[in-house]
């Protein structure tokens, strides 16, 4: 099970970097301090720039090991949400406009990979899958009983 997680977790890793790099890539010739005073056109690069910034942190801390769901979970919510931004965005043009920009073609397949990989990620993270939760109801368990013992000498000396 460890190869299997740490192969989805290289995939998850790898496609949440490639699509921050892609989404940079685009927006970031496309910011000019002018933008920012004038009226906006597309404000895809100020949405870009952030997601593109959570999706390396969420690769790094996927990177570090780090094993908790709702990391898979904002992982893959935010590629599923550029993925399905962008047919929103373009509407019955999305097909034309896919077809003539090479980056969104690369974008929207490292998504979908990107999502189906964190959702393995969540999938794999379950805490029943890696033992987790037989250590936590362990170490419950042992506080509870420390507890008890202390309520019974709190009682005792009454």
């Amino acid at each position: 099970m460890e190869r299997v997680e740490r192969a989805v977790r290289i995939v998850a890793v790898q496609a949440a970097l490639l699509t921050a790099a892609l989404h940079l890539l685009w927006a970031l010739p496309r910011l000019s301090p002018a933008m920012l005073t004038e009226s906006v056109a597309d404000s895809r690069p100020f949405l870009f720039v952030p997601a593109a910034v959570l999706l390396i942190a969420v690769a790094v801390a996927v990177f570090r090991g780090y094993r908790y769901r709702r990391l898979s979970s904002l992982g893959g919510g935010t590629l599923a949400a550029l993925l399905v931004g962008y047919p929103l965005y373009h509407g019955g043009d999305a097909a034309d406009a896919l077809a003539t920009e090479p980056l969104a073609v690369a974008a929207v397949a490292v998504e979908a990979v990107g999502v189906v990989a964190f959702a393995g990620l969540y999938y794999v993270h379950h805490p029943d899958r890696l033992g987790l939760a037989a250590t936590d109801a362990a170490d419950n368990d042992s506080d509870s009983e420390g507890d008890d013992a202390v309520d019974a000498d709190a009682s005792s000396d009454n």
